[in-house]
Order: structure tokens, then sequence, then C-alpha cells
């Protein structure tokens, strides 16, 4: 039986074309075949460090696997190992928006192992000039760039994808690890003025919504905790209001769900002004269980229809595009 060559071992020689060229067995694939790999140089001393580098690299990856992906491949494979069965739907979004939208578009047919921080750096540049994907159907872009916020968002993702390329050994080193990541630019918040509380809230109770309105506006609950509310949640002589769900569109769908962190559940505590207003507003619906029900269904409010009926009170007042701020003085 021939004798089996060790990993990492090699030889150099001198090629016909003059270059020198050294050889080494990287590993063994699954039928025991030897994976055989070379480096080339100008000089033998040259071509006998490169050898001796590559050994000690051979060492660090995963022969059979090394190689054999683009970054399409080990993206889509990451995910649904280590990210997908992990996170909540929300936060699946948020993966997909990065990977599908943005980095297999542009780099998923590159090997993974020749990926090189020069083309991510590159990459991340061109998302903060042209990185907006146009939606079908939707108007067309007024700014064609991400902002620094979302490109940190896509590198987060990359480089967590490439992280666990390394300790799968498929890699020998994160390239998305050092690169230049844009900072945040601070935007001035449009906070509703003191002066358009009134007509906000007039607009509101024109349109039937001043309880969800005014409560949204006096406690600063995210919107998905605001439309998930059930008259359960409110204890009318403690004057406490339980915030213990969300609810968000999920493939088409309204779904209500726990908050994903304990801190996120909580009990607030109301003035009995607000308390009466929530009493009057179940007073119109008392056989419904939610707090604030769709007109429309009698389930819950879809959280992006609120949305609308807000910005468009908003146009109504002649106000800006604004953000609802917690006020404890109303």
């Amino acid at each position: 039986m021939p004798k089996r060559r060790a990993n990492g071992e090699g030889n150099i020689r001198k090629r016909k074309d003059g270059r020198w060229e050294g050889r080494y067995t990287a590993g063994y694939d699954a039928n025991g075949k030897a994976i055989t790999k070379n480096v080339l140089g100008k000089t033998q001393a040259e071509v006998k460090d490169k050898l001796r580098a590559a050994i000690e690299d051979s060492k660090k990856l995963d022969p059979v696997k090394a190689g054999s992906y683009t970054l399409e491949q080990w993206m889509k494979l990451w995910y649904s190992v280590y990210v997908e069965p992990q996170v909540r739907y929300s936060t699946r979004e948020f993966y997909h928006n990065a990977i599908d939208h943005h980095i297999i578009p542009e780099l998923g047919n590159v090997k993974l192992e020749k990926l090189t921080m020069l083309q991510i750096q590159q990459f991340y540049n061109e998302l903060l000039k042209n990185g907006r994907v146009q939606k079908k159907n939707q108007p067309e872009l007024k700014e064609h760039g991400l902002s620094p916020r979302m490109v940190q968002c896509v590198h987060v993702v990359l480089n967590k994808a490439l992280e666990y390329a390394v300790e799968e050994k498929l890699i020998l080193a994160n390239p998305a690890k050092k690169c230049k990541i844009p900072k945040n630019t601070r935007k001035e918040m449009n906070i509703l003025p003191e002066a358009l509380i009134g007509p906000y809230l007039s607009a509101s109770k024109e349109h039937g919504i001043l309880a969800p309105m005014y409560l949204e506006l006096t406690t600063g609950l995210r919107r998905g905790e605001l439309l998930a509310l059930r008259w359960e949640d409110l204890d009318v002589r403690n004057r406490t209001l339980s915030i213990n769900k969300s609810v968000a569109r999920q493939d088409g769908k309204l779904v209500i769900s726990t908050p994903k962190t304990p801190n996120s559940i909580r009990t607030v505590l109301l003035p009995a002004d607000t308390i009466k207003l929530l009493v009057e507003e179940h007073a119109r619906h008392p056989a419904n269980p939610y707090l604030f029900p769709s007109p429309r269904t009698g389930e819950t409010w879809d959280p992006d229809g609120f949305r609308r009926l807000h910005d468009r009170i908003i146009k109504e007042i002649g106000a800006e595009h604004v953000i609802l701020k917690s006020s404890k003085t109303l």
C-alpha cells in the first residue's frame, strides 16, 4: 500500500516557464483522494516562504468544505441553520431585507474564499449612493441612497455570516471585520408642537379615534402595543394598564405575540382623566374584547392602516411629518 502524504507536506520544483512552484497536500476528500494545491513565485526562496505560509493556513481550513460555497450559498445556509430557528418573525424580515435585497444581488456570485475587504467596502459605499430598492407599484424614489443606519444593518448581517464562516473553517479571516462603516447622521426630529396638540386631538375625535391617539400621545406606547390592547388589560380601580403583547403583520396576516424581551412587559400608571376616556371608549363597543377594535373588521387595527390615518390627520392640521412624543403635561 502506497504511503499517504501527510497533511501540509509539500515539495518545490522549477517549471518550464521559469517560475518556481510549490505543491502541498491540503487534505483528503470524502473518498480519500488527496486535495493538492500550489503556490507560484519568481524565486525558489519566495516559493519556499509562500509554501510554508500556505501549509500553515491549510491547517486552519476544512479542505473538503473550503472553496465549495459562493457567498449566496453560504448566506442561505447560514441563515437557515443559525438564524431562522432562533429569531422572531420581525427579526427574520430584517435579515431577509439585508440578504435578499442587498447582499446577494451585489456579492452573491463571489466565491466565499475570494471575497475581499475592498469588495465589501465598495459595496457599502455603493449602498450609501444607490442602495434603495424601487418597489413595484410604489411612488418613484426621491432618494436613492440608503441611510448610514441601514448600511450598518447590512454590515451586521454580513459580518455575522462571515464570522461563522471562519468558525466553520471555510475562510481564514473575516474580510468585513475591518471595513469602514458609515456613522449615523443626526437628524432633527419633528415633534408635534404644543400649539398643534389641541387641533390634533380634535381631528382625532372627528375621525372617531380620540382614545387611541390620546393614549399613544400621552404614554409613548409603541403602536403595535397600543393596537393589541384588550379591555382586560385595563385595571380601572388601580388606574393601571398592562402592556404584554404587540400586533404586527406577518405574511399578510395580523399576528399578536408576546414581547421578545421581559423588559417590554410592563404596567403603566394612568391619570384619572385617561381612565375615564378609555371607559367611555369601551362603552362604544362593550362586547368587543379589544380596547381599540378596527371599525371595519371588529378585530385589532392594522398598524399600517392606523399609521396612514395618523398621517392624514397630521396633514389635515397643516403640520409637517412628525412623531408623537410622550407628554405627561396634557
